[in-house]
């Protein structure tokens, strides 16, 4: 009987991390892009190891996987377990520390196929703890029924297999993509708030200074009604989170004037999304022009979509004789929007219906 719990216990926990590696696989920029998130001044504080965030995901994601794959073949049982334990204990720190300092509000531990709070991630990674101390405990269970030889082999395979998914879609775009700004996704839907959605409920505390001592008010308690009471200062707290749209932070700002709605009624709009021009790849910004310009002949509306300035998005527009202007949007939702810096995303009436890595730009169809 122990010996059936041991193994469902291992598939189970084998099985999580497999997916777990695997949603992040086929997107490792999104991986490297929640590295910066821990490591920002305001979290971990660790900047120094930001220029190392892409290498740093695809050796976690590869860990994650391979250690996965390790559990469920009874591959190495002590090494596999033992390593399971001290990555998903790293897990633990960091989703706590999350949840309990409200720095980071998605850990992105399964990619962005499964989006969960920070406690959410917490009580996950309690329960995989608890599963992996079992499998510790009785490690002398996992045993492959497999030779070692056809193990290791396997092993091998699956590894290239998975540095060859990686280089592929760091030179081009995610295999799957599950983010609301996936192609047949409509923008406009996206941003929609149910009627009879729940809404965020928060609770401020009010500081007064009353007879020359700061104190903390309730709301209800209405300080400002106390006689001789100096306002000092608010502090707002989220009780519980209402409900968000997948698309909660997508705007198209001309001349600092937000024309989204106007845009997503286009039935062709091209955009060519440069998150970061400082950061762009200058092959691909010398490709931009020739594809630009076939767009506009076909009647395509052709903006830049970018978070830098004016002025820099004026001077790279001039040494690449760009015809199209700016429209500004958040850094993090270019970011999310594709992984190319620079790519080309074409909507229709708000709809996505392409999106493509410089690289890819040849493979573009205009209508």
């Amino acid at each position: 009987m122990l010996n059936i719990l041991t193994q469902i216990i291992r598939i189970l926990v084998g099985v999580t991390f497999v997916f777990s590696g695997f949603v992040k696989l086929v997107d490792p920029i999104g991986s490297a892009y929640k590295f910066q998130d821990y490591f920002a001044e305001n979290v971990l504080n660790l900047e120094f190891l930001i220029p190392y965030t892409l290498p740093l995901a695809i050796l976690l994601i590869l860990a994650e996987l391979m250690l996965g794959v390790m559990l469920l073949l009874g591959v190495a049982s002590r090494f596999t377990v033992w390593s399971l334990f001290i990555l998903t204990l790293i897990f633990l720190f960091l989703t706590w520390y999350s949840a309990y300092f409200d720095k980071v509000t998605d850990c992105g531990c399964f990619g962005d196929a499964i989006t969960l709070t920070p406690w959410e991630t917490f009580y996950k990674n309690v329960v995989l703890i608890v599963l992996i101390v079992y499998l510790m405990i009785r490690v002398f269970e996992i045993q492959s029924v497999l030779s070692p030889a056809f193990v290791a082999g396997m092993a091998v395979v699956i590894l290239f297999i998975c540095l060859g998914i990686i280089f592929h879609v760091l030179r081009h775009l995610p295999m799957i993509d599950f983010r609301p700004y996936a192609v047949g996704n409509n923008i406009a839907e996206g941003m929609i708030i149910p009627e009879g959605a729940p809404e965020s409920v928060y609770e401020d505390t009010w500081i007064y200074e009353v007879n020359g001592v700061e104190k903390e008010y309730a709301s209800e308690e209405k300080p400002w009604n106390i006689d001789g009471a100096t306002f000092v200062d608010r502090k707002t707290k989220l009780i519980s989170e209402g409900y968000v749209p997948p698309i909660h932070d997508f705007t198209m700002q001309k001349d600092g004037v937000d024309i989204s709605e106007e845009l997503l009624n286009e039935e062709k709009l091209l955009l060519v999304v440069m998150y970061n021009l400082d950061k762009s790849k200058k092959n691909g910004l010398k490709k931009v022009k020739e594809y630009t310009d076939k767009a506009m002949e076909k009647g395509y509306v052709v903006y830049g979509f970018s978070a830098s300035t004016e002025e820099d998005f004026n001077k790279t527009k001039e040494k690449y004789e760009w015809d199209f202007d700016l429209l500004f949007c958040d850094e993090t939702t270019l970011k999310t929007i594709i992984r190319a810096n620079p790519g080309m995303v074409e909507l229709n009436k708000g709809t996505v219906v392409g999106k493509w890595n410089f690289r890819d730009f040849n493979e573009i169809k205009f209508r």
